[in-house]
């Protein structure tokens, strides 16, 4: 193994053991002292070796651009330069270069949902619990960093002590009175960082500071993103809703016309148990879908923190032209600086880096430099007398020769550790990147079916039109009236569904981007970029 060596900055100055009785003649002393000096400071030498490997190489190829990217591209610059006969396009809104990462629901345009983002941060007890890892591993970093500085303490007491009369080297028909003894000192202790056992410990606990705060921001825009989803797919259902109650109502009158064609003999009872069935059916599947709108509410009670006895939010169906910003998806390579998990990832890689270095140092040897100075004396009154004074100070340098094997089991642990965290990263990176085509991809086949349906959602419109109009013309059956009927309602829950979808899978696109448009703030250093291979 190879080191590269530094010499400490500045003056080096060492507290040495000194004999307290002058029996040494003063060349002795100087002899000592030189040469437990020079000892120390060849230790120090050693002091600049750093036992942690280099930084890991995760070697992942970088694509240049998605793939993905340049179909909902072509799908929107299709969809924005073709006029929607039914008026059913939702309003895009370009998205913002100037907008803060952490409010991209604004390009949303929707107070409602700007106020439930702002309930969620301040309440949701899952934000807290990543809010107080970090504050733990803040703490933990500075009980880290306090390592690197000399350690300082005071202390006072009284000993009270009758030592037998063997103990003194005395005859046995000696008596001893008991004595106290009044001590009052300060002591001081310093481990010199001998092959950065210190640095990387600090280092290790700077990464896993760093991975606590990506997680809090991780956390933060999953949350972010859920109640964005959420609150979109209960206004999807509010729109369905909305739309089964109208069928109902529909259904409702088709019955009653069949029940007057009855009894004017125009029609068979086959009719009105057909258009009986049909209003009994939309009725359930209206309540079904007042069943999930529910269900979809109180997860967004939860989100906010609150218990879904003590929320609601008031029907809103999602209109035609819910106004949903386009996302540029940008280049893969800023993917890597924007994603908090990328970047919990990385900083756990470096902390597993750091600890292989700790563990290393385990197997060299360590000086501690130690102190003590103060006063004692059997009576108080004389305690702080310059007599009584008294003073010891230490230089000791110490490394294991046997222990079993456990030092070297700890560096075999760490280094499988730092070997699952390089692999963990390659694995968020690239399950960042599908990540990405997935939403693309998704929003890509949305924005399609929506081109498709808006023309099926008119035909089936003049179907139903036309239908009803020669039903109660006699000109044809109750049941080429329902099969349209039938068709125009699949038709255009469909469409709602699909509005729903484009929504939420443009929220699942912006999580899976990091958060909003926003360059990284000036000050604040990006994340490393993985070596292409």
């Amino acid at each position: 193994m190879t080191h590269s060596l530094s010499l400490p900055q500045g003056p080096v100055t060492l507290p040495v053991t000194m004999p307290s009785t002058p029996t040494t003649r003063p060349r002795q002393r100087t002899h000592a002292f030189t040469a437990t000096a020079a000892a120390v400071l060849a230790t120090l030498v050693l002091a600049g070796c750093n036992t942690a490997p280099a930084r890991p190489d995760a070697r992942i190829a970088m694509p240049e651009a998605y793939k993905e990217a340049s179909a909902l591209a072509a799908a929107q610059a299709t969809d924005l330069a073709q006029p929607a006969a039914d008026g059913s396009r939702w309003k895009p809104a370009e998205p913002s270069e100037a907008q803060a990462r952490g409010a991209w629901w604004e390009t949303f345009g929707d107070p409602t949902l700007n106020q439930l983002e702002q309930q969620a941060e301040a309440a949701n007890p899952g934000l807290a619990v990543a809010a107080a890892r970090v504050k733990a591993a803040r703490a933990l970093l500075s009980s880290s960093q306090a390592s690197r500085l000399p350690q300082l303490g005071v202390s006072a007491g009284v000993a009270r002590q009758k030592p037998s009369a063997a103990e003194q080297g005395l005859s046995a028909d000696q008596n001893i009175a008991p004595s106290s003894l009044w001590q009052a000192g300060l002591s001081a202790s310093y481990e010199v960082d001998l092959f950065q056992r210190v640095a990387n410990s600090v280092q290790a606990a700077e990464a896993d500071a760093l991975a606590s705060q990506a997680n809090h921001r991780s956390v933060l825009l999953s949350l972010q993103a859920d109640v964005a989803q959420t609150y979109f797919q209960l206004r999807t259902l509010d729109a369905v809703v909305a739309l089964l109650t109208q069928t109902a109502s529909l259904r409702e009158q088709s019955l009653q016309l069949a029940q007057r064609r009855l009894a004017a003999g125009d029609v068979s009872e086959l009719d009105v148990a057909r258009a009986h069935t049909e209003l009994a059916t939309t009725q359930a599947d209206l309540q079904a879908q007042r069943g999930e709108r529910a269900r979809t509410e109180h997860a967004l009670a939860v989100l906010l923190g609150q218990p879904p006895a003590a929320f609601g939010l008031a029907a809103q169906p999602l209109p035609a032209d819910a106004r949903v910003p386009l996302v540029p998806a940008g280049l893969p390579s800023a993917l890597l600086e924007r994603r908090p998990d990328v970047a919990a990832a990385q900083a756990r890689m470096m902390a597993a880096t750091a600890r292989v270095g700790q563990a290393r140092s385990a197997l060299f040897p360590a000086l501690r430099l130690t102190a003590d100075g103060g006063f004692a004396s059997y009576e108080l009154r004389d305690l702080f007398l310059w007599s009584a004074r008294s003073w010891v100070a230490n230089a000791v340098l110490s490394m294991p020769i046997f222990d079993g094997g456990r030092n070297r089991a700890g560096v075999n642990r760490a280094e499988a550790v730092l070997e699952e965290s390089v692999a963990d990263y390659r694995q968020t990176v690239l399950g960042a990147f599908g990540d990405v085509e997935d939403k693309l991809s998704g929003l890509g086949s949305v924005r399609a079916q929506t081109l498709s349906l808006s023309e099926a959602v008119v035909a089936a419109r003049r179907s139903a039109e036309l239908a009803d109009k020669r039903y109660r013309a006699g000109e044809d059956s109750y049941l080429t009236l329902l099969d349209t009927q039938r068709s125009l309602l699949a038709v255009e829950r469909q469409a709602v569904q699909l509005r729903g979808a484009w929504a939420t899978g443009t929220i699942g696109l912006i999580r899976s981007l990091g958060g909003g448009w926003a360059p990284t703030p000036p000050g604040q250093p990006a994340a490393a970029q993985p070596t292409k291979s």
